[in-house]
């Protein structure tokens, strides 16, 4: 739909798979002459007539890892998530373990806008393009994703991507977001855009990028970073948190002045571009001086568990958590680990190796690992 190649890192071009989380940008038009689905489209131009379509809205694509290895990455995407697609290929009985998890990953981060893509019906003939959907069918009839529409596609030869535009309207609208609070953004990516060999006089800041989920920022700004960054003081690791001023913005390929909720964002700072790059800002905040989130290094939640590991073969039932144990925890874009400390019936202290920036009533899911491998089993709710 966008016609960008998420996977930008070299290993995710080698091997084939995504490992970090990519993006995309993408405007969605419709031709007031032709009728639905036909009328949608990503092109200013109409593909079934010359008329000049008018434009609805813009979206920003998440593209996260499928592997169950990264699916600690999946849920640090999902965050900032308005609506899911879950793609479940054609030529594969449904469900697979880690469709499974994803769709348990959805429910955890109360994600509730849900279209299910059939892809790779090109490849398969017209029996198990049938037989298949009517695995997912059954498999989605009890979960959150029971109402969801399911398009079957072909990505390769452009099959029903109308079909896709129009479920994406009409089911994972445009939330309504108050641009009156003081802003918010959740950092997923963070770069050093400077080439090797640049002089100092060209050197710029660094940049990080993410979604706003409240208010707007404007060039010029001066903002707070939280957590920060890791320091070393009296032989303990301390976080410190960062302020900077927005040099520039830039969303949907376009450089602004001011950016609102909604989409992916670039924001250009005067930071020293060593503290950006390799996303070593991930999982921290952004907002006003002294408006942000207190940050915690030990963590209180309500917790809430699923009776199996989904994401095992075996469905391996899940036992509750107990003290000492230590365990994997996605709180907004931050990922990190704790050991929990005590456990009072559902309520659970956990002293966490990375602090967090975290309001009462956030989402923090909960993995464990089983069988060599981070498992999800669970989410919690910051009391």
């Amino acid at each position: 739909m966008s016609g960008i190649w998420a996977a930008k890192h070299s290993e995710e071009l080698r091997r084939g798979i995504t490992i970090k989380l990519g993006y995309a940008d993408c405007p969605i038009y419709r031709c007031s002459n032709c009728n639905t689905p036909e009328c949608y489209s990503t092109t200013q131009k109409c593909p079934s007539c010359p008329t000049e379509c008018q434009f609805q809205r813009a979206i920003s694509f998440v593209d996260a890892p499928g592997h169950e290895a990264l699916m600690a990455t999946m849920l640090s995407g999902a965050s900032v998530m308005d609506g899911a697609i879950l793609v479940i290929a054609a030529d594969e009985p449904c469900p697979q373990p880690q469709t499974r998890e994803h769709l348990a990953a959805i429910q955890v981060v109360g994600i509730d806008k849900i279209i299910i893509v059939q892809s790779k019906i090109d490849i398969v003939d017209e029996k198990r393009v049938l037989e298949s959907y009517s695995e997912i069918t059954e498999f989605v009839k009890d979960t959150i994703a029971k109402n969801a529409p399911v398009i079957p596609i072909s990505a390769q030869h452009s099959i029903n991507i109308d079909a896709l535009i129009q479920a994406m309207e009409l089911h994972i609208p445009t939330p309504n977001r108050d641009a009156t609070k003081p802003p918010l953004m959740y950092v997923v990516r963070s770069f050093d855009i400077n080439k090797p060999g640049t002089t100092i006089k060209n050197l710029a800041g660094g940049v990080i990028g993410g979604s706003i989920t409240q208010g707007k920022f404007e060039t010029g700004d001066e903002v707070e970073i939280r957590p920060g960054i890791r320091q070393e003081k009296q032989g303990k690791s301390v976080y410190k948190p960062l302020l900077t001023k927005i040099v520039s913005l830039h969303a949907g390929g376009r450089k602004l002045d001011e950016v609102q909720c909604g989409g992916l964002v670039g924001v250009g700072t005067m930071l020293d571009p060593s503290l950006t790059k390799a996303d070593s800002l991930t999982g921290n905040l952004v907002g006003l001086p002294e408006k942000l989130p207190p940050t915690v290094s030990e963590l209180v939640i309500e917790t809430y568990f699923f009776e199996r590991a989904v994401g095992t073969r075996e469905m391996i039932a899940i036992d509750k958590i107990r003290p000492r144990e230590n365990l994997l925890l996605d709180v907004g874009t931050t990922i990190t680990a704790g050991a929990v400390t005590s456990v009072k019936g559902e309520t659970a202290t956990i002293k966490l190796v990375r602090p967090v920036c975290v309001e009462k009533g956030m989402r923090t899911a909960i993995s464990r690992k089983i069988a060599g491998r981070w498992r999800l089993i669970g989410y919690g709710i910051a009391q």
